[in-house]
């Protein structure tokens, strides 16, 4: 009995005849794209020689610690089972060797084919689009709570999304403003301006610091010729309890706050690297000895006598040469013999 269920899940799962290409996912797109609480067909599973293991693919994933995809390795054995069972997977960044994803899957391994089927219960970090970086680095306090909206944004929860991201921004403006200030600086900054963020920082009202500062908000931090600050607080002016803050309506909130938050973020961190590498270039020039041009001067000297010289060995070769030629030129010519 038990072989004729093998059989037929085995055809139920290809769902297919023999000319047709196996149904069904790779193992290593379940866990790079698939969601959690999501159960797939999976097409290539692979057994070691033993048959008692399968294969783990290496994967090719976010790093938080490289900023950037990097590919990871399974740390663990994987082992196979024709029944249901649950299975904890760790992959490792081969690239830093620090940054570490966690897997926990319910997987079911068939017999003699390389088909089965998974479904994820959780990853970590979270499934989903990863957060900037720079983003995380610019609310670095409740960093935690961004990223609790971020997973609540991934799945749907428009609400929940919103008020994560409200709470966010409520307690890191002033640190929004600090990094504003800081970009302020670096492209030209007076006495005035800076004692004007000074006050706006110590402002209960977001909308009074807002108000403030409306007018000396750099160019370069403009998004699409707006004032980020403000596009913040017109995001954020409506309470949860206003009728109009649907779930759908909170979800588009919670979009746009974190595309702005993220925008803000990536034009600060352009500031002040074009100006750390400015500066890092002048400390260089000013670095570089002032007797390379003497130097280079004095190369060219040596060179140019090596080559007198050299003219000079030259001539005295072809002088040598010459003697017998010019001394039978210059020899007085016989005296004729006298007639008897």
């Amino acid at each position: 009995m038990a072989d004729a269920m093998n059989a037929d899940e085995q055809a139920a799962l290809m769902g297919q005849n023999k000319e047709s290409e196996p149904a069904g996912i790779s193992f290593k797109s379940f866990l790079e794209q698939i969601p959690p609480d999501t159960t797939v067909v999976l097409n290539d599973l692979e057994r070691n020689t033993t048959g008692n293991y399968l294969k783990v693919p290496d994967l090719q994933l976010y790093c938080e610690a490289c900023e950037g995809d990097r590919m990871f390795q399974a740390t663990d054995s994987l082992s196979a089972s024709s029944d249901w069972q649950p299975r904890f997977l760790k992959f490792l960044c081969r690239n830093c060797g620090t940054r570490i994803y966690r897997f926990s899957i319910l997987l079911k391994a068939l017999r003699d084919v390389p088909m089965g089927q998974a479904m994820k219960f959780a990853q970590i970090p979270a499934f989903g689009p990863q957060t900037p970086a720079r983003l995380l680095r610019l609310v670095q306090p409740d960093r935690e709570l961004l990223l609790q909206g971020r997973r609540s944004e991934v799945r749907g929860l428009g609400i929940g999304a919103f008020a994560y991201y409200r709470r966010v921004v409520e307690n890191q403006r002033n640190r929004i403003i600090q990094n504003i200030a800081k970009a302020v600086k670096v492209v030209g900054s007076t006495p005035e301006i800076d004692q004007l963020f000074e006050d706006a920082l110590g402002q209960y009202q977001f909308s009074k610091s807002i108000e403030m500062l409306k007018n000396v908000i750099p160019q370069a931090l403009l998004i699409n010729g707006e004032n980020p600050l403000t596009l913040l607080h017109s995001a954020l002016s409506n309470g949860l309890h206003d009728p109009e803050m649907t779930d759908q309506h909170c979800l588009e909130l919670a979009q746009s706050i974190r595309i702005v938050l993220t925008e803000l973020a990536e034009r600060v961190a352009a500031v002040v690297k074009d100006d750390q590498e400015l500066v890092k270039a002048i400390n260089v020039l000013k670095r570089t000895p002032r007797s390379s041009k003497p130097a280079l001067a004095d190369a060219a000297s040596r060179e140019s006598e090596a080559e007198t010289l050299a003219n000079r060995d030259d001539l005295g070769q072809m002088c040598e040469a010459e003697p017998e030629e010019s001394s039978e030129r210059t020899r007085a010519p016989k005296p004729p013999t006298p007639v008897n």
